[in-house]
């Protein structure tokens, strides 16, 4: 999961519980993520990259560098 690119589906940021959609299995499956810097917000539509997987579900992540 580490270092695979998602895009958000659910607002990311402060004391929230965001989501993302991560191509995994042929497929592309929810996430529930967290930011990395805990002072940052990730708006929808965005691309990021998982610095962070704690199974089953959650990733904490970063914006993607484009």
């Amino acid at each position: 999961m580490i270092g695979k690119e998602g895009r958000v589906t659910g607002r990311i940021g402060p004391r929230l519980v965001g989501e993302v959609m991560i191509p995994v299995r042929g497929g592309a499956e929810a996430f529930y993520a967290h930011p990395v810097d805990p002072n940052e917000e990730i708006g929808v539509g965005e691309i990021v990259v998982v610095v962070e997987y704690h199974a089953p579900r959650t990733v904490y992540v970063a914006r993607a560098i484009i």
